[in-house]
């Protein structure tokens, strides 16, 4: 996923070069909507591989006993 979202910012990139060289609104909004999918498939990708927190201690460290 990480290759994806590093194409989609190449080509959000290349999208906002077009919009400053030609003036055009419809290259920028068009970057803009690229750029908004490749940080929603950046976060789905963060949160996906994201290790689920446990109760049990960590080697190395004990438990507190209040």
């Amino acid at each position: 996923m990480l290759v994806l979202t590093l194409v989609l910012a190449a080509i959000g990139f290349g999208l906002l070069v077009a919009a400053l060289a030609t003036g055009s609104v419809l290259w920028a909004w068009g970057c803009i909507l690229i750029c908004l999918f490749g940080a929603a498939t950046l976060l789905v990708s963060a949160l996906s591989t994201r290790k689920p927190e446990s109760d049990s201690v960590p080697p190395g460290r004990h438990a507190r006993h209040d």
